[in-house]
């Protein structure tokens, strides 16, 4: 396809003048080339696709960047990119040093508000259209949420807020999972352009106004109305909740119809009151391979798609055979565990494929939860369950961890229950970038009391964790692993219980000692093959217990060595290497202790070793620790 207007869009003014015919032609040169594109470099594919004809009429009908668009977790913006002047980056999206996969406020003054975790866009469009208040200022405000972060509770707090508040804002539900598919059809579109029409709105004022004005049976009157207006609601739209939220719900309208979205934003855009539009839209719209009725299960194995090198527009997500991810090893293990164990359930937020618990939910669906996305109440959940004896695994991204915090220590770790949170994704989470890296789960969990938290070096490791983590009945036991290889798995394997706090000497040494978290102990073991070629003898110590630490192996070292260095995939501050030397420095160690981590910023998109390389994560920044023996840090490496 030839790109004969996309290529010449520098801004959404651009396409303001555009007729229908164009805009449509505009929506089919915008679905081929993201096919394209991301099917040639990797990236998110099928929610982008969902919300294209949404993105052209929102940018078509509002006069942003004055006007101010706040999407939802951000995957579904590279149409809102492509419209606002990255066309020219575009081929760059995910990869290092390129444009972010998500939205970026350093990025575009379109993106609004930084978004990667999801159901945070109607908060945020709340606290926009309430600064007008205070600035003066006069614009409007558009929050364009997918009902799967409808789930979140943050997005509910929100409403509830923005309804009492009585913001003047525009909430887009992008309904991609056809749930009240049955009410679309004739008679809810003729409802929709009674109900968008300015001459109905004006009426239905102007008669309530009229009823308030009666000599008698005000209250009556208003009653009547009101009943009226909600039975027809209850019978024919299912938009009651968010009209007692004080929301004025629309629709539900086709999120594919381009027409009728500019035509319906043009007559709601100025409505100065909170008002919810229900756009129905499918998700991975136009990939080749969705088929009428199945687009669901496209569409989830298309949300992402691995680079595969092609520019036909055909993706592919085809895994290698070699050792399996430390996500696919986990999946095993807790169906291994559930087939063996009675007690144990699975509890994610929305990540099934992404925690690597399809086979479990297919083979114990009755004992596999999933509670959308509501990372705070998967984890009182599960401690509600761990009151009554059944063991939960809750599987959750660290990064997204992080928004249980508070779950975590009050409803877990203060009542001593034995619920186990397996993070994948900690460390360097690749091409999704800073909302996505889990580098701070070893700094927010460490200083929760009584939490014990665990790192395997390998998917065999990860095993022993597991059963001794289940084995384990005085509280919460945390177990971390990054988004890599396993390197090592024996699915016929058995399992060891370790005792808890205890490392493991890999190599011994005698000048100086290396205590690695996780798989970096093979970087560890790397660097002092190397050192040892240079006459230096290291010990290499897998410490995959965090916390508590091996107190007897420090008690060692301040008799044994005059260096210690630590590495560990997360940020320094507050980490594991920290914690070592306080304890060392509090027991009367006189020697060096160096550092190895994530800097103290936010680290930006790429691959996971790329970043680890520049950061200095690796068997080269041990052997620049040890070669220079200083704790002074490079600017552009660790602090």
């Amino acid at each position: 396809m030839q790109l004969e207007l996309l290529n010449k869009i520098n801004s959404p003014a651009d396409i303001r003048n555009y007729s229908k015919d164009e805009l449509n032609k505009l929506v089919d040169e915008l679905r081929f080339y993201i096919i394209k594109t991301i099917s040639e470099i990797g990236g998110h594919l099928a929610p982008t696709l969902g919300v294209i004809e949404l993105t052209v009429a929102l940018h078509k009908v509002f006069e942003t960047p004055k006007d101010k668009i706040v999407w939802d977790v951000g995957h579904q913006g590279y149409a809102h990119k492509l419209l606002t002047g990255r066309f020219d980056q575009f081929n760059s999206i995910r990869q290092f040093g390129g444009l972010s996969g998500f939205l970026k406020r350093s990025e575009s003054e379109y993106d609004v508000f930084g978004a990667g975790h999801a159901s945070t866009s109607i908060s945020a469009a709340t606290g926009i259209a309430q600064s007008q208040k205070h600035s003066g200022k006069d614009f409007r405000v558009v929050s364009v949420i997918g009902d799967g972060s409808m789930t979140g509770g943050l997005a509910f707090e929100a409403l509830n807020n923005a309804g009492h508040l009585k913001t003047p804002m525009i909430l887009v539900l992008n309904d991609n999972e056809m749930s009240i598919s049955p009410n679309v059809g004739a008679l809810n579109n003729y409802l929709t352009k009674i109900v968008t029409n300015p001459t109905y709105n004006r009426i239905r004022e102007e008669i309530w106004n009229i009823s308030g004005k009666l000599p008698f049976g005000k209250s009556q009157a208003r009653t009547i109305l009101h009943r009226l207006e909600d039975s027809l609601k209850s019978l024919l739209v299912p938009g009651m909740l968010f009209e007692e939220l004080g929301f004025r719900y629309i629709g539900p309208v086709d999120g594919h119809n381009l027409s009728d979205l500019i035509d319906t934003f043009e007559k709601i855009k100025d409505i100065k009151s909170p008002l919810l539009l229900h756009v129905l839209t499918k998700k991975g719209k136009g990939m080749a391979s969705v088929k009428k009725d199945e687009y669901h299960l496209d569409a989830v194995k298309f949300h992402a798609v691995k680079p595969n090198g092609s520019s036909n527009g055909k993706v592919s997500n085809k895994k290698n055979a070699s050792t399996p991810s430390f996500q696919d090893v986990f999946g095993s293990l807790v169906c291994e565990i559930a087939r063996n164990r009675k007690d144990t359930v699975c509890i994610t937020a929305a990540m099934r494929e992404g925690t690597g618990l399809v086979p479990y939910a297919k083979e114990f669906p009755d004992r596999y939860y999933d509670v959308g996305i509501a990372e705070g109440h998967a984890v009182t959940f599960a401690s509600g369950l761990a009151t009554e004896n059944i063991r939960p695994i809750v599987a959750i991204y660290s990064t997204f961890l992080q928004r249980a915090f508070d779950h975590i220590v009050h409803d877990a770790a203060i009542q001593h229950l034995p619920v186990v949170f397996c993070m994948d994704r900690s460390g360097i989470a690749g091409e999704d970038g800073p909302t996505h890296h889990g580098a701070l789960d070893i700094a927010y969990l460490k200083c929760i009391q009584d939490m014990v938290l665990a790192a395997p070096k390998d998917g065999n490791e990860l095993r022993h964790l597991l059963y001794t983590a289940l084995d384990y009945n005085n509280g919460p036991f945390a177990i971390r692993y990054p988004k890599a290889t396993s390197v090592n798995f024996d699915s016929k394997g058995q399992s060891e219980l370790l005792s808890i706090g205890s490392w493991e000497v890999l190599r011994q040494g005698k000048e100086m000692t290396i205590l690695a978290v996780g798989p970096l102990v093979f970087d560890a073991m790397n660097a002092a093959k190397e050192l040892e070629k240079n006459g230096v003898s290291c010990e290499v110590v897998n410490c995959r217990f965090i916390k508590p630490m091996d107190e007897a192996y420090l008690e060692h070292i301040i008799n044994q060595f005059n260096q210690v260095i630590t590495i560990e995939e997360g940020v320094i501050n507050g980490g594991f290497g920290e914690g070592v030397s306080a304890w060392l420095s509090a027991n009367g160690f006189k020697g060096d202790v160096k550092t190895i981590g994530l800097p103290n910023k936010f680290v930006e998109h790429g691959p996971r070793q790329v970043l680890l390389d520049k950061y200095g994560v690796n068997c080269e920044g041990i052997k620049s620790a040890f070669i220079n023996k200083s704790l002074t840090v490079d600017s552009d490496t660790n602090q």
